[in-house]
């Protein structure tokens, strides 16, 4: 689609801060995080929903969750992660996604993704 903000991010179009990608899937980190590290995670093609999405790209963005959630927790403090995916109205990208969100016991700061992706990234 010409119009979708993830297709345009996962084609490099809009700059983020990616933390993984391969043939399939893009990952970045939320611009408004719910805590620190929150990832989205994408199809590289354009997928609407859970209901739509083919099982081959389903088992991608999962695989690539638990490499997410690796890299996460070989940086931060975390213990543990919620990971979400809304549909319908509650989605507000209409762009299959999966948020990755780490949790923390004793949440002290809010760094900004870029401060994380710097983290990340070294």
């Amino acid at each position: 689609m010409n119009d979708c903000l993830f297709c345009k991010i996962g084609k490099g179009e809009i700059p983020s801060f990616k933390i993984y990608e391969d043939d399939m899937v893009f990952a970045f980190l939320d611009i408004h995080p719910d805590s620190e590290g929150h990832t989205l995670i994408i199809p590289k093609n354009h997928t609407l929903d859970l209901q739509s999405i083919e099982k081959d790209t389903l088992l991608a963005v999962l695989e690539a969750a638990k490499k997410v959630m690796d890299l996460l927790s070989q940086k931060l403090p975390i213990d543990g992660f919620t990971i979400m995916q809304n549909n319908g109205d509650v989605q507000e990208v209409k762009h299959f996604h999966l948020h990755v969100k780490p949790y923390y016991k004793n949440s002290k700061e809010q760094r900004t993704p870029e401060e994380i992706y710097t983290l990340i990234t070294k």
